[in-house]
């Protein structure tokens, strides 16, 4: 009788159970693909609040300005006149408080002829680009390897999918400019080359992935670091 009764128990106990799996299954799973939505109209950075969160603290609403929604950093060209030929300049929430919570930001590219924006991710946030000026060999490699990429032109855009690796080269007969937004008020920019050959990496480690002999290492990390 009591093997009968635990019989019984474990298949109600089931019976019970298969209604809440069926539910998880099919319930929609919501999944936020860059930065939380805002939970108010505006969040205003505060940037001079000393606290470490993630994001920022909202100025009070009576210390809000029009100028908080208002960036003015795109309207002065970034100088090209460097390694790459190339230079961007950033609206991200640090230097344009209007972005704190939206969950966008913009940049301005510039490229001398032949310059480079050298491969490249945003951690956190997917980026599209609009070609004012020029032509650009634009491109970004999957995770498995396989590369999309082809020449840009003036008026044409162009996606790359968040944190995958990407690079714009300036392919036209001279300057270049572009246009892009981010899907995150801070999408982060980590330089491919920088990162492993800029912070300190154990040399055997860069050896060994690149097949390189010290000497190469060496001068790698003098000019990335």
């Amino acid at each position: 009788m009591k093997m009968k009764a635990s019989i019984s128990s474990t298949i109600l106990a089931g019976l019970l159970l298969h209604p809440v799996v069926l539910l998880l299954q099919l319930a929609p799973l919501n999944v936020n693909a860059a930065d939380a939505d805002p939970l108010m109209d505006f969040c205003v950075a505060d940037l001079t609040k000393d606290l470490y969160l993630n994001g920022y603290p909202c100025k009070k609403p009576a210390a809000v300005t029009t100028d908080d929604f208002v960036f003015y950093g795109l309207t002065v060209p970034p100088q090209t006149n460097n390694s790459f030929g190339a230079s961007a300049v950033f609206g991200f929430v640090g230097n344009f408080p209007g972005l704190n919570s939206m969950g966008i930001s913009i940049a301005r590219l510039d490229f001398a002829k032949g310059g480079l924006i050298p491969p490249h991710t945003h951690p956190r946030g997917s980026e599209i680009i609009y070609v004012l000026e020029g032509s650009l060999y634009a491109g970004f490699v999957t995770a498995d390897n396989q590369l999309f990429a082809k020449v840009i032109n003036k008026g044409d855009v162009m996606i790359f999918p968040r944190g995958l690796i990407h690079f714009q080269l300036n392919v036209g007969d001279g300057p270049a400019q572009a246009v892009v937004s981010l899907n995150s008020q801070h999408a982060g920019f980590q330089l491919i080359a920088n990162s492993m050959f800029g912070s300190n990496i154990k040399d055997e480690v860069l050896q060994k992935t690149f097949f390189l002999d010290q000497k190469t290492v060496d001068r790698l990390k003098t000019i990335f670091s």
